[in-house]
């Protein structure tokens, strides 16, 4: 039960946060190397380890008192700040604090990725992290638990939460299930969890690859602390991995899941609007980066990827569902599962312009301009993740709007209404949303 060592280094981390500065903002950056020892999740065997985690705080008088620890993502062979990227708008609008974990060996030391590509500390920076050792990632568990620990200890003189949430992504998501699953009850570090696009699979134990794991992992009956979990189109049906129709469980009394509608597992604001949303974007240059586009990571694509903003919005206000429900005990909404047919394997039910029945419904689905889904062409290595979309033609437009914008706007501000009352979509983003409708009607 010891504490990790943690030396500050001074200077800036290596971390793809986003296009503007922290402390414009209003955040301090801080890095430190934690060293200690850790246990493997398979075995009783001990390894000496050097991580790091970076530290984003506001200034004491904006700060909630949560402090968010994201498992870094490592699919792409980089540490990734997935969600800090997706919801860094309510993260700072709201004063959490924000810790972001290197909890996984590629990440620190390179290794096989989705891309094929080796941007871990020590091949970006060296000189900075050749201190950094990692003994896999069957010690990344222990290690997770360890960083809790220390940030509700006080030990980091710029935290001192009143409360702590585990927040991961995608593969980062898949290891959290399995920390849920398997080390939370008896760790009890963690306030609350806050799992984002996992699949139907979770991470195995040994530190293996998750892709290797092909038993469905849903949640145990008896969770110690409330479980968030946000799922797309492209997370619930089988592809590359299990989809997470096969892990369904109803919602507990610990238990909420979303599943949104018209969204996929990465999208527009992931690789464009997410570097730049600071918070001070005038919306017409916010409305340009959520434009439609083919292009993907280098690579021209025959369709445009899914640039329907909704994912991005139902993420922020599931972030503030979790730290609400830690906070006062009042469980989370629930939310209608998106509908599946009966083939094996299944697929979504949609409706007469393409768009899945059931799921979170946002004002994008619901009274919609354009057809946005999780599925698309597998024309790149990372295509399948990112979706597609598609704007109505002028006739269906014409048709479904024969008063024009202002009627599309009416329409569109009842069905954002009953999101935000719902609390599947926040308050705080209404007006932007409403200017971003009005802007992205088709002229």
């Amino acid at each position: 039960m010891s504490l990790p060592t943690a030396d500050h280094v001074p200077g800036l981390p290596t971390l793809l946060l986003n296009a503007f500065e922290p402390s414009s903002i209003g955040y301090s950056i801080d890095e430190y190397f934690l060293s200690g020892r850790a246990v493997s999740a398979a075995s009783a065997d001990e390894a000496d380890y050097v991580t790091r985690i970076v530290v984003l705080m506001p200034d004491a008088r904006a700060f909630n008192g949560t402090v968010l620890v994201e498992w870094l993502n490592v699919s792409g062979g980089i540490d990734a700040p997935a969600i800090w990227r997706m919801a860094s708008r309510e993260i700072t609008r709201s004063g959490f604090g924000y810790v972001a974990v290197s909890a996984q060996r590629v990440g620190v030391e390179g290794g096989a990725s989705l891309l094929g590509a080796d941007m871990s500390l020590k091949t970006q920076n060296l000189q900075r992290y050749s201190r950094l050792n990692h003994p896999g990632d069957a010690y990344a568990y222990d290690i997770f638990t360890q960083v809790g620990r220390l940030l509700k200890s006080g030990a980091l003189d710029t935290v001192a939460p009143t409360s702590v949430l585990a927040i991961g992504e995608s593969q980062s998501a898949m290891f959290l299930t399995t920390y849920v699953n398997e080390i939370d009850r008896d760790a009890a570090v963690y306030d609350g969890f806050l799992v984002h696009s996992r699949f139907g699979n979770a991470a195995p134990l040994d530190g293996r690859s998750p892709i290797e794991s092909t038993e469905p992992a849903p949640y145990r009956d008896d969770l110690r602390v409330p479980v968030m979990t946000v799922i797309t189109e492209t997370d619930l049906l089988d592809g590359r991995v299990l989809g997470y129709h096969r892990a369904r469980r109803p919602d507990g009394q610990r238990c909420r899941t979303w599943e949104i509608a018209g969204a996929a597992h990465a999208d527009n604001y992931v690789i464009r609007a997410g570097f730049v949303d600071s918070g001070s974007l005038s919306a017409g240059d916010l409305a340009a980066a959520f434009a439609p586009t083919r292009q993907l990571l280098g690579t021209e694509l025959s369709y445009f990827i899914n640039f329907g903003p909704q994912h991005h919005y139902v993420l922020q206000a599931a972030l503030a569902g979790l730290d609400a429900w830690v906070r006062t005990g009042e469980p989370a909404p629930s939310a209608e599962l998106l509908q599946l047919t009966d083939d094996d394997p299944p697929a979504l039910v949609t409706d007469a312009h393409g768009l899945a029945r059931g799921g979170v419904r946002t004002p994008w689905v619901e009274v919609p301009v354009a057809r946005t889904s999780g599925t698309a062409p597998d024309e790149s290595p990372m295509s399948f993740l990112f979706g597609s979309g598609e704007v109505f033609p002028t006739d269906t437009l014409t048709r479904l709007y024969p008063g024009g914008r202002a009627e599309y706007l009416d329409a569109f501000t009842l069905s954002l209404d009953a999101a935000i009352a719902a609390g599947h979509l926040l308050a705080a983003d209404r007006a932007e949303i409403v200017e971003l409708a009005g802007l992205g009607f088709p002229a």
